[in-house]
This record gives structure tokens, C-alpha cells and sequence, in this order.
């Protein structure tokens, strides 16, 4: 099941290369906001892009990027591999 998203800010698009928009500080859950090892502070976030505006006249959203890794990985099994009588040694 997808988590709900956190969605933090909008914009517009304004070019090909160019969107500005905005984000507020206010709405970012903080178990979200990541300490580098330079000690400085890091949002990871998606921003989307859609073929038309929405009411407010925004064709840009800001989301925070909530995927975790799994916390506990499946241990890799190795295939058994069955050994016949007649395998050749060579």
C-alpha cells in the first residue's frame, strides 16, 4: 500500500529548464529531514510535473520523498544444486 504524500510546496513551470517555486518549512515532518556528515540539513523531495494547471494556477508539486529501505533484507538461498551418481568428474 502507497503512504499517503506529504505535500510540502508548489510552483510553476516556467520553461523547458526553468520551474521556481516554493516550499514550506512549516509543513516538513521532521523524522524527514536528514543530517549530512557535514552537519548541514537535507530534505529529500520529488517534484512533479503535470501537463495542466490546477486550480490555483500551479502545474508543479513538491512532495517529500518518504521510501525507506527495508529495514530487514531477506537473506539471500543460495539454489541446491542436486548431485547424481553418474556426474563426471571432469
Amino acid at each position: 500500500m502507497a503512504e499517503k504524500k506529504i505535500y510540502v510546496g508548489n510552483g510553476k513551470k516556467k520553461s523547458a529548464t526553468w520551474i521556481k517555486g516554493s516550499i514550506c518549512l512549516s509543513d516538513i515532518p521532521k523524522e524527514f529531514i536528514n543530517v549530512g556528515k557535514n552537519g548541514k540539513k537535507y530534505l529529500l523531495v520529488n517534484i512533479n510535473i503535470y501537463d495542466k494547471e490546477n486550480d490555483y494556477g500551479s502545474d508543479v508539486s513538491i512532495t517529500v520523498d518518504t521510501w525507506k529501505p527495508d529495514q530487514k533484507p531477506e537473506p539471500k538461498v543460495e539454489p541446491e544444486i542436486p548431485k547424481t551418481e553418474d556426474d563426471l568428474p571432469f
